[in-house]
C-alpha cells in the first residue's frame, strides 16, 4: 500500500506535493478540509497522512488540527500522521506529535528531507499493521485453541507454525511422546482451516486390527462379510470435504499400507465388496510417538506414504522440556476439575507446587491432567498437598512400590517403560511383553 492522503486548504500546497510524491511513485488524494480527511478515512486505507494544522477557524492556532488527531487514531490507529506548519509554529508541531502524530514538515519544506520522511513513517507503519495483524492471529489462535497451554519459549514456533499451515490444505504429521497433546493440535489445525465448519474425523490407528482396517476407514457393503449386516460409511467417507485424523499412524501394518497410500494420493477408493469407486476431497493429519524415520529404514514403514503424510511436520516436545508450562497447566486442570466435581479448591499449597515441578513427567500433558484429577478427588481443604497428588518418592527418587496398589504398580511400570524407550509405545509394549492394543487400552485406562 503506497497511498498517501494530503489535506491542505491550500491548492498550490497540494499540487506540490502530488507532482512531487507522483515522481517517487506513490498515489496521492488530496481534500481540502478536516472533515474530508474523516470521510476519507472511512472510505478506504492509506498509507500516510501528511495534515497541515490551520483551517478556517483561524489560521494560526492550529486547534482544529489538534483536535481531530484523536479522532483520526480511532478510524485507523496505525496510520502514520505527518503534520505540517511553518517555521513559526514548531511548537505546534511538536504537541501534535505529543498527541500521536509521528512526525511533522516545515513550509516551506526541503524536497530530500519531506521524502525521507514519508519512507520512513510509510516503514513504520506497515510494519505496526504487520505486528498488529500477527498479534490478532496470535489472539485468534488462542481464543480457539483454549486448551493448549503455552507460555514456554519451546511451544512458541509450534503455536506460530500452527498458525501458518492451518489454513492451507496440506499434510501434517505431528510427533511427539504419548501425552504431549497431539490430539489437541490436530483439533487446533482442523479449527484454525476453512474446513473448520465440519467435525474432525479421528481414528486410532493402534486401536485397529488387520481385519477391520478396510471396513473402518473406507466402508463396506450389506453381506461383505458375516457381520455386514448393512452397509456402513467409512472414516474417508465420512471425512468428505473435513479433516481425518490418523493417531499412532507408526501402528499401521505394513500390508495396509499401500491401501492408504492410494486414497491419500487419488482420494479415490472403494467399499469393502463393492466395485464402485468412490472419491472423497480430505485433508489427512496424523500424529505418531515413533521416530518414522527409523521405521523406513527398518522396513515397518513406506517411505512413500510418510512423503505423503508429512508435508509439514510439527514437533512437540515433551513436558519435561517445556517446564514453564507446568504450573499453568496444572492450574487450568485444577480449575477443570474443581468444576467438574463440584469442589472448592483456590490451588496448590508450596510443597504441592514443588513437587510437580520435580516431576519428570514421563507421560507428559495427559499425566499431569490425571495427577491432578486425582489430587482434586482426594484433596480435604481448600487447596491441594503434595500427599493428594500421589507423588511421593523415596529420599532417591524411587516410588516406594510397597505403598502402591496394583493400579499403579501397573502404571508405574509402564511410565518406566515409556521413559526408557523414549516414547516409543511399540518398544514398549515389547518390553512389557503386552500386546499393542493391550497396551493402548491401559494407556488410555491410567491416562498415559
Amino acid at each position: 500500500m503506497n497511498r498517501i492522503l494530503i489535506a491542505d486548504d491550500q491548492a498550490d500546497v497540494l499540487e506540490a506535493l502530488r507532482i512531487l510524491l507522483k515522481g517517487e511513485a506513490y498515489q496521492t488524494d488530496a481534500v481540502t478540509s478536516l472533515g474530508a480527511v474523516l470521510n476519507s478515512l472511512e472510505k478506504r486505507s492509506y498509507a500516510l497522512l501528511m495534515m497541515d494544522l490551520n483551517y478556517t477557524r483561524d489560521t494560526t492556532s492550529g486547534q482544529e488540527g489538534l483536535e481531530i488527531i484523536p479522532r483520526i487514531q480511532a478510524i485507523d490507529e496505525t496510520l502514520p500522521i505527518v503534520v505540517m506548519t511553518a517555521w513559526a509554529t514548531v511548537d505546534l508541531a511538536v504537541e501534535a506529535m505529543k498527541l500521536g502524530a509521528r512526525d511533522f514538515v516545515t513550509k516551506p519544506w526541503d524536497n530530500d528531507r519531506l521524502l525521507a520522511i514519508v519512507r520512513t513513517q510509510i516503514a513504520l507503519g506497515n510494519a505496526l499493521r504487520k505486528t498488529q495483524q500477527l498479534e490478532a492471529k496470535n489472539e485468534l489462535l488462542r481464543a480457539r485453541m483454549p486448551n493448549i497451554i503455552s507460555e514456554s519459549s519451546q511451544m512458541r514456533p509450534v503455536m506460530e507454525l500452527i498458525a501458518r499451515v492451518a489454513p492451507s490444505d496440506a499434510n501434517i504429521l505431528i510427533t511427539g511422546e504419548n501425552g504431549t497433546g497431539k490430539g489437541l493440535v490436530a483439533q487446533a489445525v482442523h479449527s484454525l482451516s476453512p474446513r473448520a465448519s465440519k467435525l474432525m474425523i479421528t481414528v486410532n490407528m493402534g486401536g485397529l486390527s488387520e481385519g477391520v482396517f478396510e471396513s473402518e476407514l473406507f466402508g463396506h457393503v450389506k453381506g461383505a462379510f458375516t457381520d455386514a449386516k448393512t452397509d456402513r460409511a467409512g472414516r474417508f467417507e465420512l471425512a468428505d470435504e473435513s479433516t481425518l485424523f490418523l493417531d499412532e499412524i507408526s501402528n499401521l501394518p505394513l500390508s495396509q499400507q499401500a491401501k492408504l497410500l492410494r486414497v491419500i494420493e487419488t482420494g479415490e477408493f472403494e467399499r469393502v465388496g463393492s466395485s464402485r469407486t468412490l472419491h472423497a476431497n480430505v485433508r489427512i493429519i496424523s500424529a505418531t510417538n515413533a521416530n518414522l524415520h527409523d521405521e523406513v529404514a527398518a522396513g515397518r514403514f513406506r517411505q512413500d506414504l510418510l512423503f505423503r503424510l508429512n508435508t509439514i511436520e510439527i514437533a512437540l516436545p515433551p513436558l519435561r522440556e517445556r517446564r514453564e508450562d507446568i504450573a499453568p497447566l496444572a492450574v487450568h486442570f485444577l480449575r477443570q476439575h474443581a468444576e467438574r466435581y463440584r469442589k472448592n479448591l483456590s490451588g496448590f499449597e508450596p510443597a504441592a507446587h514443588e513437587a510437580l515441578m520435580r516431576h519428570q513427567w514421563p507421560g507428559n500433558v495427559r499425566e499431569l491432567d490425571h495427577v491432578i484429577e486425582r489430587a482434586v478427588l482426594m484433596s480435604q481443604g481448600n487447596q491441594i498437598k503434595a500427599n493428594d497428588l500421589g507423588l511421593t518418592t523415596a529420599s532417591d527418587g524411587t516410588p516406594r512400590l510397597e505403598e502402591m496398589s496394583l493400579e499403579e504398580v501397573e502404571a508405574f511400570l509402564i511410565k518406566k517403560a515409556l521413559a526408557r524407550h523414549d516414547g516409543n509405545a511399540r518398544k514398549a509394549a515389547e518390553s512389557l511383553g503386552l500386546s499393542r492394543s493391550a497396551f493402548y487400552r491401559r494407556l488410555q485406562h491410567y491416562g498415559l
